[in-house]
């Protein structure tokens, strides 16, 4: 059978198929081209594009129908990375401490004290409510420290003169006075101290068994009210201690 040569129809449906096949592998390769380098690159696949022809009745093939597959963009891989915070360190401070000092382990010193001031008055009112409440240890921050005696005196058992003489007998004054007060105890209100700060003096090393000096008065008075009628307790007896007041006699010396 003689070869019969193709029409221009037919000739030009080749010519379209060769060029979308072309434009299709050009736009492939632009998107490989395009696509951001990764450390693991994906492989690209650039699918061909699918034709199909369909005879007309004629049997000449008409002009192609081109489906063209769009390229697969590789695509990165998503990691996800804990972000490890710190751990917070929380520093609890300690708590403040407050260290007192015994004034008794202290040197002494020549001040001159006077009957006023923060621990002056606390001390007074702390001996006016061991009396009130019969309670000697309750005023005991007013009597001259055990720390400060064994410093001052030069005999041989200071610590026993202090304990069993001194403080018994200040214990003795407290309950002899709150007997004085008897059932109008409660009712006594305080009004203060009366010192002669100017009949003070100074006693030297060796006088009174004493191998360190200190400021001594006698006659003070402890002044109070019951039912608005003023009455008063005398003092027998202060002596300082770097420069501040404390009883050693609340009654008679003995």
């Amino acid at each position: 059978m003689p070869v019969v040569p193709p029409t221009d129809d037919a000739g030009r449906a080749r010519r379209s198929y060769a060029i979308v096949v072309v434009v299709a592998l050009a736009v492939g390769l632009v998107f490989a081209l395009r696509a951001p380098d990764r450390s693991a690159p994906s492989e690209v696949s650039v699918a061909a594009p699918v034709v199909s022809t369909t005879s007309s009745g004629g049997g000449d093939p008409t002009t192609p129908t081109t489906v063209a597959t769009t390229p697969t963009t590789p695509t990165t891989p998503t990691t996800t990375k804990k972000a490890h915070a710190a751990k917070a360190t929380t520093t609890t401070a300690a708590p403040a401490t407050t260290t007192t000092v015994d004034s008794g382990t202290l040197p002494q010193t020549d001040t001159r004290p006077t009957a006023t001031g923060t621990l002056f008055d606390a001390g007074v009112q702390a001996m006016w409510q061991a009396i009130v409440r019969d309670d000697p240890t309750a005023g005991q921050s007013f009597f001259f420290p055990r720390t400060a005696y064994l410093q001052v005196k030069a005999i041989s058992d200071a610590a026993g003169d202090y304990q069993n003489r001194l403080l018994a007998h200040y214990a003795d004054d407290i309950h002899a006075l709150h007997a004085q007060l008897g059932a109008n105890a409660s009712r006594a209100q305080l009004v203060g101290i009366d010192v002669p700060s100017d009949q003070a003096v100074w006693v030297t090393p060796g006088q009174e068994y004493n191998q360190l000096p200190y400021w001594r008065v006698y006659g003070s008075k402890l002044r109070y009210t019951i039912d608005g009628v003023e009455q008063s307790f005398p003092v027998t007896s202060l002596i300082s201690w770097r420069g501040e007041w404390y009883v050693v006699h609340l009654g008679v010396i003995r």
